[in-house]
């Protein structure tokens, strides 16, 4: 029922990243940051309207915290992936990734499903 349709590896793609120049690189992550929808969407929308209930100097506490805790996210996805990265290099261990994202998923789903 669950089946992972692409099979890749992360030896692969780790090939495929070390064959990559740098320039490439920058140029797809400043794509991937300023093209994508959801900052506006997040940063501008979401955050903007909910740094609007704070009064003057509190807004600016709000605007840092938020930049702070983004840092901070990133920065430990991109350690944990490169931490990480011989323990996927298994097959086995996607299996039970998926199997656990399917299970919150669904899980998700029979919540919404039973209160809705």
């Amino acid at each position: 029922m669950f089946r992972r349709r692409q099979r890749s590896t992360l030896a692969a793609s780790a090939a495929m990243v070390a064959a990559t120049a740098l320039s490439v690189t920058v140029a797809t992550a400043l794509a991937l940051t300023w093209l994508n929808p959801h900052v506006y969407l997040d940063t501008v929308v979401l955050l903007g309207s909910f740094a609007g209930t704070y009064a003057n100097p509190e807004r600016w506490f709000l605007g840092a915290g938020a930049m702070l805790a983004s840092v901070l996210w990133f920065t430990a996805l991109g350690f944990g992936a490169r931490l990480l990265g011989p323990l996927f290099a298994r097959p086995l261990a996607w299996r039970v990734l998926d199997s656990i994202i399917a299970a919150v998923l669904l899980g998700l789903g029979l919540i919404l499903l039973c209160t809705g």
